[in-house]
């Protein structure tokens, strides 16, 4: 995401939503090569220890570093993907003690940008991913997938306690109706927001959105691709936490099967 959100003050339109006693989402607007209306949500979790797991963080304004430190200790930073990771250098600082996490490719990204230098704890990488343990803690409550073969190498997770799937770019929940509900500006608005939403919903059949996904973030490796999905699958949740469009409140395990039905079934029909 970038570094400059639409408008520029996020304590202005930012949405800090409590979902439930352990879930908290930030919801910003965010405009896609700065016309298309995407959306973008970090996600706050209180584990069961107690512990605080902070996922795609977006802007650590005044409202949400309180509302945190409400909450508890953080002990856990996460760049979803290589696109979500502009803000990690302000929590880090403010949460040195966080272990910070992310996929492989990121390090390097961030060091060519000259972004902060963030120590990352826990790399997911391809070749082991696998044997990867962030630690006993976090490792009990959350259930996690490296899937290396989507173009923006997306780390998904699954908080179990919660039965929330926990995601940044594996798939969209268009429009971006709580993000921009600050903003004054309808969320649909524009020809090329109007658009990318007939390819980033889930209603309906939500054709336009497999075919996203097939042709475009697995066509690299789909059977790969593939071996994820499956893995997702057989995980128990209901609520999906995307951070482009509305949250899944529930069926989320329903809808994520819709989209990912080509690869689920080992073809496209």
């Amino acid at each position: 995401m970038s570094s400059k959100p639409n408008p520029s003050d996020p304590s202005e339109t930012m949405v800090i939503r409590k979902l439930n006693d352990n879930i908290v989402t930030c919801s910003v607007p965010f405009l896609r090569f700065g016309h298309i209306k995407f959306g973008g949500r970090g996600t706050i979790v209180k584990m069961q220890s107690g512990a605080l797991a902070v996922f795609s963080p977006t802007a650590l304004t005044p409202e949400v570093k309180e509302m945190v430190d409400s909450m508890g200790e953080v002990k856990y930073i996460t760049a979803l993907d290589i696109e979500h990771h502009i803000f990690l250098g302000p929590w880090n600082r403010a949460y040195p003690q966080a272990k910070v996490l992310c996929p492989e490719g990121l390090p390097g990204k961030r060091a060519k940008q000259k972004n902060d230098d963030v120590p990352f704890s826990v790399v997911f990488r391809a070749v082991d991913k696998e044997s990867i343990t962030v630690d006993p803690e976090f490792d009990a409550e959350f259930e996690f997938e490296f899937v290396h073969s989507h173009a923006n190498k997306e780390i998904v997770f699954n908080w179990k306690p919660g039965k929330t799937l926990i995601e940044a770019d594996l798939l969209f929940n268009l429009p971006a109706t709580e993000q921009f509900s600050k903003t004054g500006q309808s969320p649909t608005s524009g020809i090329l927001t109007k658009l990318f939403t007939t390819l980033g919903h889930t209603s309906g059949a939500a054709k336009g959105q497999q075919r996203i996904v097939w042709h475009a973030m697995s066509a690299g490796d789909r059977p790969g691709f593939a071996k994820s999905m499956a893995k997702i699958n057989a995980w128990d949740f209901d609520r999906i936490i995307p951070c482009h469009g509305d949250v899944i409140e529930t069926d989320g395990k329903g809808i994520f099967q819709k989209i990912m039905a080509w690869h689920l079934q080992g073809k496209k029909v």
